[in-house]
């Protein structure tokens, strides 16, 4: 994998008043993602993570931060030409694939919406055999372009939705929970035909989960997400061999193996954030604890993290 940066951000925020008061749902995150790779971000319900993916590609304004997307910034002003540039470079797949898919347009219809919008067919026959092989790509037939959604299975519209973020020829992808609505059984089917099209395609993926096991298989890197902010980032073997802060610990005890015998000795860490905040009321910031491996701890905790490395 390259180390070529595609994505950088910086100190993203995002908030949002409701009545007199501000929910602080995404609160200074930084990281970068690079070309080719998949980077994982979890957490559980209400961290944050889908209000950063949707503020990435532009669904929300960014209250404060920078997204730099090949150089770019994001959230700079941006005339109709530029947005129309941007919007064909990163793409989204959605996390509910009843909702996302418009039900009154046929999959053909859906599909070539991106290729119609970037006059990237030159007449009709072009246009269906592009919607006729994006459907192949997904591993659907091309008799299921003049469908309409309600005919298809939560799996298949999510293929669907897969070949309509393809269709523009995207560098980026943006996966909000795009298997949490499947069936176990057709999960990994998802997750599998993701990677394949990474590998033919050279795509670089933020893959939002909650489902820690499922985030492990796909991605490079992991950053794992608790209220608003990101607690420890690593490569995702190093996440899952040596987890450091204790939310990530939490997470991954409540991992379910198919060993009886585990199981019933299985411990489950439950984590107390009022039991864990710093007695010496120092905000915690991300800091490189190993090669790669980041955490956040106070200066304290830092030089103890380094002293056991």
């Amino acid at each position: 994998m390259a180390n070529e940066k595609l994505l950088e951000i910086k100190n993203l925020k995002q908030h949002f008043k409701v009545g007199k008061s501000v929910v602080k749902a995404v609160d200074g995150l930084t990281f970068d993602i690079y070309k080719g790779e998949t980077f994982g971000l979890v957490g559980e319900s209400g961290c944050g993570k889908s209000t950063t993916g949707r503020t990435i590609i532009r669904l929300y304004d960014a209250t404060d931060g920078e997204v730099i997307f090949d150089g770019e910034n994001v959230h700079g002003k941006k005339n109709a030409k530029e947005l129309k540039k941007f919007n064909r470079k990163m793409q989204m797949i959605f996390q509910d694939p009843y909702a996302s898919l418009n039900p009154r347009m046929t999959v053909a219809d859906i599909i070539a919406e991106g290729i119609d919008i970037h006059g990237l067919a030159k007449n009709k026959e072009e246009r269906m055999a592009r919607v006729h092989e994006l459907l192949e790509t997904v591993g659907l037939n091309k008799e299921h372009a003049n469908r309409y959604p309600h005919e298809f299975s939560g799996g298949q519209r999510q293929r669907i939705g897969i070949a309509r973020a393809l269709a523009v020829d995207p560098e980026f992808i943006i996966a909000d929970e795009p298997i949490s609505a499947l069936d176990v059984s057709i999960q990994a089917q998802v997750v599998n035909l993701m990677k394949k099209l990474q590998r033919e395609k050279g795509l670089t993926y933020l893959f939002i989960a909650h489902d820690l096991s499922m985030v492990k298989y796909i991605s490079d890197r992991i950053g794992v997400m608790y209220q608003g902010e990101i607690v420890e980032l690593a490569d995702s073997d190093e996440l899952y061999a040596d987890p450091l802060h204790p939310y990530t610990q939490s997470l991954l005890s409540a991992i379910p193996l198919p060993d009886p015998e585990y199981e019933r000795s299985r411990t489950r860490k439950l984590y107390d954030s009022e039991d864990y905040a710093p007695k010496s009321g120092e905000k915690r910031v991300l800091r490189e604890v190993k090669k790669g491996h980041w955490v956040a701890c106070t200066e304290e905790e830092y030089e103890q993290f380094m002293a056991t490395v």
